[in-house]
């Protein structure tokens, strides 16, 4: 079989999607299955955290010069698809060719967050999603989502039969893993961080809840016992939300928080691996990434309540504060849960 997969969402533009295709594709390369991988690749679109060497021997890179969300794509990728004899082909995004597909798509769909947090998105940006979304559902044989909290929201949201819908949860990089702090302490050094720390692997989108992150360890430092731990927060920080920022420093917290902009992956390995503890305290996620990377790396977890997080931590976690913007988590999986 000759399975085609889009990837050219691998670039800085699109970190997180870009993850989860480079690691798919990594993974599919390495078994001994028999079949034709097929990856397509915008080699101008700029790239600095994941690098397609490493897979040429398990993969055919393929050459398009058609860009996620241009007109072009419309017609470039059927095209290229029909070339290329593709059996099959993977989207991983909402946004892709919705007609004269010459076989048949599977759609990876992640979440719903445009419509559940509306004020993070424009209106125009609100309405795409809804005409787009709905237009990949209709391409779409086969249908991804992340997880059974994010396949019940897509089906709530689009009227989606949830058998349509395979869950395929994600699982952390093998680079996630303990380390010795002979690895771990130039790392340290370089971010200004001194052990012990907490870590915090997150943008600043509204959702993510950072603001509450950052008071709550106002509070923690102002105890004498507590003895001035460090937080680290790493991750893309949008100008438009500088909310835990502006916090941070009407709190006088200084060195005490970090923010960590635009980690590159080694570090961001080495930054779990020396962490005591880490937090997600986000009120909704399609996955929760992080924090599977966090407890491959055997540092100690806790999350907030709400949409994914208790099903992907189960009973490994502790789960602080109560539900995210969809009701409360008792039906989205397990776990101890602490009030406050």
């Amino acid at each position: 079989m000759r399975i085609a997969i889009d990837g050219r969402h691998v670039a800085d533009h699109f970190p997180g999607i870009g993850r989860y295709v480079f690691s798919l594709v990594r993974a599919l390369a390495a078994l001994e299955h028999g079949h034709t991988l097929l990856v397509l690749h915008n080699p101008a679109l700029r790239n600095t955290r994941f690098d397609w060497g490493e897979l040429a021997r398990g993969v055919e890179l393929v050459k398009t010069s058609a860009r996620p969300f241009s007109p072009g794509e419309q017609l470039q990728i059927p095209a290229l698809l029909r070339r290329l004899r593709a059996d099959v082909y993977h989207a991983p995004y909402y946004v892709m060719p919705y007609a004269a597909l010459p076989c048949p798509a599977v759609v990876t769909l992640y979440d719903v967050i445009p419509r559940l947090f509306p004020r993070e998105v424009s209106r125009r940006a609100r309405l795409l999603f809804e005409l787009l979304s709905r237009l990949a559902l209709r391409a779409a044989s086969e249908l991804i989502a992340i997880s059974e909290s994010a396949r019940a929201d897509i089906a709530a949201a689009f009227g989606v039969a949830p058998e349509r819908i395979t869950v395929t949860p994600l699982a952390a990089d093998e680079r996630f893993a303990p380390r010795q702090p002979a690895e771990v302490q130039p790392v340290l050094a370089r971010y200004g961080l001194a052990r012990p720390y907490a870590l915090c692997v997150s943008s600043n989108k509204p959702h993510k809840n950072l603001p509450a992150l950052v008071a709550a360890w106002a509070k923690l430092v102002e105890r004498p016992s507590a003895g001035g731990p460090q937080l680290a927060i790493a991750g893309h920080f949008d100008p438009r939300y500088p909310e835990a920022q502006e916090l941070a420093q009407r709190a006088g917290l200084g060195q005490r928080v970090r923010f960590l902009p635009d980690v590159p992956e080694d570090d961001l390995a080495a930054l779990y691996a020396g962490a005591e503890l880490f937090v997600l305290p986000s009120r909704y996620e399609g996955f929760g990434l992080p924090l599977l990377e966090a407890m491959a790396c055997g540092v100690p977890v806790v999350c907030g309540g709400g949409s994914s997080l208790p099903e992907v931590v189960g009973d490994a976690a502790l789960i602080a504060g109560g539900a995210g913007p969809q009701g409360p988590p008792e039906g989205r999986g397990g776990g101890a849960t602490a009030r406050g």
